[in-house]
């Protein structure tokens, strides 16, 4: 028997069609560009061949450097799409790569201590002399490729790169982790095994959409950043999602969870979109700028303290109406450039008070307080906010300052 209910007359159901679906749909998929094809010239070396089964095999082959920095992508980084990081940049192992390629005595012997590359393909074909890609991607040598295609003057036919290709459907389960499991083997993060998690993938796709000029949504260590917008690392976004949604500054110390033991409480809420994690990168930077207003230096540079500061702005919006509407949802508030310069303005005005307060609280505990351990007690940063939060309500209750509310109503009355 089928029972039907009249959902006439329900405020909370809103009934929306194909339109609005798709101008409101954000994508949590990557848009990557394929590698159509490469040819290297194998007819000088031996190459060592492993059938896994009928349609995953291996071919292992020491190619020439000046033959792999002429693959498309390197440049754009597009060719890494599948790597979980891109070039790291000076960091000193790519530095020892660069002195060695820019060394040509130690060109012929450099398969003896690097690594090499590993190559994924949907097609392989292996002749005596060439070996054909079709559909490729490097998903393990991103620093080492880049640090070549730098230093292509420096290069001889001398140097050549272990490269291991693998002809596999590039989509597949078995792609996938080939390129976990090559990077577990070297200096890799959990946030670089999160770089095409769907739901930093939708983060970055609508922080792109929404804030184009502005933002740029950084997912993948080294990834390329066009048109030089300002940074937000998902990594940090986590750091003040803890902070500031599940208000437990305390423990950001374990920088380490964001990725790991807390990443579904951290992203995986609806809540969490563009305009939060533009608003909570918005509200660090302003931390920033004030904290050095505080009396004691220490305590201005230890991280920790920027993160409790979050945690106590949250505890004063919380007791006024516009500023709890804007941690339910910051939309409205960063909509235009215009409202996130009044937002930063009279979060400004909060900032500065919470600053005069805690100089008061922190002076008075002396010169040998043990700040460390305090801000990483759950119970004193709790007692901390709600001593700043209640001083600070008892000021707006007497007239003394104005509200959040007053303030953000005057900014966006100044924009009409």
């Amino acid at each position: 028997m089928h029972c039907y209910f009249p959902i006439t007359n329900r405020e909370e159901i809103e009934f929306i069609g194909k339109e609005i679906l798709e101008n409101q749909y954000i994508s949590d998929s990557k848009d990557i560009k394929v590698q159509s094809e490469a040819t290297f010239d194998i007819s000088a070396t031996e190459t060592t061949s492993y059938f896994v089964d009928s349609e995953t095999e291996t071919y292992i082959a020491p190619i020439k450097a000046i033959e792999l920095v002429k693959l498309e992508g390197i440049d754009d980084q597009s060719i890494f799409d599948y790597n979980v990081r891109g070039s790291l940049g000076n960091t000193k192992i790519n530095r020892g790569i660069v002195n060695s390629i820019r060394d040509k005595s130690l060109h012929k012997k450099f398969p003896l201590f690097h690594n090499g590359i590993t190559i994924v393909s949907d097609e392989v074909e292996k002749s005596d002399d060439k070996l054909t890609l079709r559909k490729f991607y490097v998903v393990n040598g991103c620093q080492s490729l880049t640090s070549l295609y730098r230093n292509q003057k420096h290069l001889t036919d001398n140097l050549k790169i272990l490269t291991k290709v693998i002809k596999v459907p590039i989509d597949s389960p078995l792609c996938s982790q080939i390129t976990e499991y090559s990077n577990s083997q070297n200096g890799v993060k959990p946030r670089d095994f999160k770089s095409y998690n769907q739901i930093q993938i939708r983060l970055q796709n609508e922080i792109k959409q929404k804030f184009a000029n502005d933002y740029f949504y950084e997912i993948k260590r080294g990834e390329t950043n066009l048109g030089g917008k300002e940074v937000i690392s998902n990594e940090m976004s986590g750091i003040y999602l803890m902070s500031f949604d599940l208000q437990e500054p305390w423990n950001t110390h374990r920088k380490y969870q964001v990725f790991e033991d807390a990443y579904n409480k951290l992203f995986a809420r609806p809540e969490v979109n563009a305009e939060r994690i533009v608003f909570l990168h918005i509200l660090s930077n302003l931390i920033i700028e004030k904290i050095n207003d505080l009396d004691n230096q220490l305590i201005a540079r230890y991280a920790l303290t920027r993160y409790s500061i979050m945690f106590m702005i949250r505890g004063i919006l919380e007791k006024d109406v516009v500023g709890n509407r804007l941690i339910q949802d910051p939309t409205d508030f960063v909509r235009s450039s215009e409202r996130i310069s009044e937002l930063k303005k009279v979060l400004s005005i909060v900032i500065n008070d919470i600053i005069i307060d805690l100089n008061a609280e922190l002076n008075d505990l002396g010169e040998d307080f043990d700040y460390k351990s305090n801000l990483r007690n759950e119970t004193w940063v709790k007692e901390l906010n709600r001593s700043i939060s209640t001083n600070y309500q008892k000021q707006v209750d007497r007239k003394r300052i104005p509200s959040f509310k007053e303030e953000w109503e005057k900014a966006v009355a100044s924009l009409a």
